[in-house]
């Protein structure tokens, strides 16, 4: 068996770093477990909490819900208890999108770069 040297071993993040993640306040992911009852982070001793991938997962829907798409509070938790997948899926296509933009972002000061004489279009000049 092959050693996956790529294999994320981390099980549990601290709510600074995920707070980090989020670029958010601590105290905003305290009051989104209030706000919304599926996002329980395990609690170990003196009450640190402690985030798996699938909490940092159901974060990353709320904060798309919440802060990006503007949603109110009760709103948001209604989309997620009804339909917590599409809500999900349309999160995962807004950050592909946002990608992609970036990309070509670059892309495009990347052309801006170079010589206009280089370009396909002004070579076919006859």
């Amino acid at each position: 068996m092959a050693l996956n040297l790529h294999k994320d071993l981390k099980q549990y993040y601290s709510i600074h770093e995920v707070a980090e993640q989020f670029h958010v306040a601590e105290s905003l992911l305290r009051f989104w477990e209030q706000e919304f009852p599926s996002l329980k982070p395990h609690k170990a001793g003196r009450n640190v909490r402690q985030y798996t991938k699938d909490d940092i997962e159901l974060i990353r829907v709320i904060y798309n819900l919440v802060k990006v798409r503007g949603l109110k509070i009760a709103n948001a938790r209604e989309m997620l208890k009804k339909n917590k997948s599409g809500a999900q899926n349309a999160g995962e296509a807004i950050e592909r999108l946002q990608k992609v933009r970036q990309q070509l972002v670059d892309l495009r000061s990347s052309l801006n770069g170079l010589d206009p004489d280089l370009l396909p279009e002004n070579n076919l000049k006859e």
